[in-house]
């Protein structure tokens, strides 16, 4: 099997204007001595004179999504970047943005001419189906709801008034000083065409209060001759925290599981939209894995107590998303528990000829493709997260705060650039925070801090921002090092396992001996991130760890921080991963806009797909594959094509097209 050097698309790598970017040029050049810069050898896309609309630019801005959930909920964008802006401004702010060898990816495992494609032309492009810890694949095709008894009708959610609505929920999450609510029986039941006061319609509405606003009782009192429905709190705020605990039947699973599917939305939003029309708080929804937002995807959450009604009642008022597939349990999600993803994705306007597209899907699905941390793991904007993970690290906290609020080249948005301004000119947390109006992003998080602890207590300052972001950096720089050391081994030994290499014997990394070294192949081998609970390789990429981390100032064998939080115990890492279930086609299509594959919800909705022209004037290669957990989909993908998935090289692929 042949190593490849790295080819980007149409553009040279242009030189940093950022100094710190260039000194970490300098580091890997003096650790890897036949090192290759990138150059610009690669294919160059076609122009075409038909311009598509402006969204298929705008959906090419984010990565596509890692197939990990702890490393999705980092990657999570934590600058208040202009995501809603125009292309012109974004394609701007990425002129000044990584390319791939910026991060250490540089080598290919297959010995296939690249080609070129785009990316996540249009969201749904690329759909994401989460593949259960019983290795099921989530798929919604069912809203019918479990047949219950003690469901309430479906009158329950029409019989109060808006009103009525409006007044429990302030009482419920204690807006106001009232200690109860009252509603008139006659009231409501005129609102619901019932005249008559039976003790089935009053049933209706206490079940309606009670299912609708978590944390209320109910009880009916006679006032001056006319019946009250009286809607009170029966534990005070307890009652938020732990909702619908006593009119729960205990016949029935706490948790109802359902599947989720999602456009254009990630998970969190989706959650936090759910518990706002459920009034819930949003942590008693449990998921495996966090979802992109630039992608269609399918996945199982879990919520307590809520039932399958209520939740089905939402699809009629809910853009964006579905909810199926529902069951009772007794358990919650966990994070971490799914067994991968089952990807189907479209890269449109290839240029690969046919044998091309063969030679490359064919060695994706025998060899795989080298498992490097993809582009999402260290940022978007000219100062990447590991560089600050680095001074974390280092203890140089005066520079982790520089390098978060300083001013930076390339489109942002126009408070964020008139906060660093601020910020370069006064070095007042407080002028600073008054330019930005939106306050929980990472500088505004961190200049409350400042405000709060005093610039010479940077430490707590920057601890005031929520501790998976604060621990994204430190993992960055983790998989900033692991990238180049996989780039390093390649280069030095190829694709076969050598003796010193690192291999797992259950859940522990040993050495692979000379006499062994037959017994395995490249698909055996791991890489250390590093930390200080990790064993390196014997040969000289060990060594190469260690003049890595010397030209960083750290020391490889002292990895424990003074911050607890920010110490590493490392990790193993697959050199090369090999897809599951790879199947592919080439299509021609004339409409950059239409869908290519039919989604769960097409189906669904018996949607089918248009009729594709034989010969359009436009090629794509529809391919799927599913990925275990901790990989990246954009670097199998890179792997086919050979080009740079940066979402810089990206956007000048599509400005390309669109000119």
């Amino acid at each position: 099997m042949e190593t490849v050097e790295m080819n980007s698309v149409s553009l040279k790598r242009p030189h940093s204007e950022d100094g710190v970017a260039n000194a970490d040029e300098v580091k890997r050049q003096k650790i890897s001595e036949k090192s290759k810069t990138e150059n610009d050898s690669g294919q160059s896309t076609e122009t075409v004179t038909e311009q598509p609309d402006k969204s298929l630019l705008e959906d090419t801005k984010n990565e596509i999504i890692p197939n990990e959930e702890s490393e999705e909920q980092e990657d999570e964008e934590l600058e208040d970047s202009d995501e809603d802006g125009d292309p012109e401004s974004f394609a701007d702010m990425m002129k000044h943005g990584l390319t791939e060898s910026d991060v250490g990816i540089t080598k290919f495992v297959s010995s296939h001419k690249g080609f070129s494609g785009i990316l996540k032309e249009r969201y749904s492009d690329f759909v994401v189906h989460e593949i259960g810890k019983d290795g099921r694949v989530s798929h919604l095709d069912d809203f019918t709801v479990p047949v219950d008894d003690e469901d309430p009708s479906e009158e329950t959610f029409t019989v109060l008034s808006d009103e009525d609505k409006q007044r429990l929920e302030e009482l419920q999450l204690f807006k106001n000083k009232e200690t109860s609510v009252a509603i008139e029986f006659l009231h409501v039941c005129v609102l619901t065409q019932v005249v008559e006061d039976t003790k089935e319609k009053r049933t209706v509405i206490h079940q309606a209060v009670k299912s609708l606003f978590p944390g209320l009782e109910t009880k009916t009192e006679d006032r001056d001759g006319k019946k009250y429905i009286i809607a009170y709190h029966t534990a005070g705020k307890k009652a938020l925290a732990n909702p619908r605990k006593h009119s729960w039947p205990k016949s029935r699973g706490s948790y109802c599981h359902f599947v989720l599917y999602k456009e254009n939305k990630d998970t969190m939003d989706a959650i936090n939209v759910l518990s706002k029309f459920l009034r819930v708080k949003p942590n008693i929804f449990s998921y495996m894995g966090t979802k992109d937002k630039r992608a269609i995807t399918v996945q199982e959450i879990a919520v307590l107590r809520i039932t399958a009604q209520r939740l089905a009642h939402l699809n009629k008022c809910l853009m964006n998303f579905k909810l199926g597939n529902f069951s009772y349990k007794n358990h919650p999600l966990k994070l971490g528990e799914l067994q991968g993803n089952h990807f189907t994705v479209v890269l449109r306007n290839i240029t690969g000829t046919d044998d091309q597209i063969e030679q490359a899907m064919h060695s994706l699905r025998e060899i795989g493709f080298i498992n490097y941390y993809g582009m999402q793991r260290f940022g978007t904007t000219a100062v990447p997260t590991y560089q600050i993970g680095r001074a974390i690290l280092q203890n140089n906290w005066n520079e982790v705060m520089d390098l978060i609020l300083k001013p930076r080249p390339g489109a942002e948005k126009g408070y964020l650039v008139k906060c660093r301004e601020e910020w370069a000119k006064t070095k007042d947390p407080a002028a600073a925070l008054k330019k930005l109006p939106v306050k929980r992003c990472v500088e505004g998080q961190l200049l409350r801090g400042l405000l709060k602890y005093g610039m010479k207590n940077i430490i707590s300052a920057f601890g005031i921002i929520p501790r998976n972001n604060r621990l994204m950096y430190i993992h960055s720089y983790q998989s900033y090092v692991w990238n180049n050391m996989v780039s390093k081994r390649i280069e030095e030994y190829g694709l076969r396992a050598v003796p010193g290499d690192l291999t797992l014997k259950g859940a522990t990394a040993v050495h692979i001996e000379e006499g062994d070294v037959d017994n395995y192949t490249i698909h055996d081998v791991v890489m250390p991130l590093p930390g200080f609970d990790v064993i390196y390789p014997k040969h000289k990429i060990g060594e190469a760890y260690k003049e890595m981390l010397v030209a960083d100032n750290l020391d490889i064998n002292n990895m424990r921080h003074k911050i607890r939080d920010y110490s590493l115990s490392g990790a193993y890492r697959k050199i090369i991963i090999r897809p599951q279930n790879v199947n592919w086609e080439v299509v021609a299509y004339d409409d950059p806009r239409i869908p290519l594959f039919t989604t769960d919800l097409d189906k669904l909705e018996g949607k089918s797909l248009p009729v594709l022209p034989t010969d359009g004037k436009f090629r794509a290669l529809k391919m799927e594959f599913s990925l275990p957990p901790s990989t990246y989909a954009t670097m199998a993908i890179r792997e086919v094509l050979k080009m740079d998935t940066s979402i810089k090289n990206q956007t000048q692929l599509n400005t390309t097209w669109l000119r």
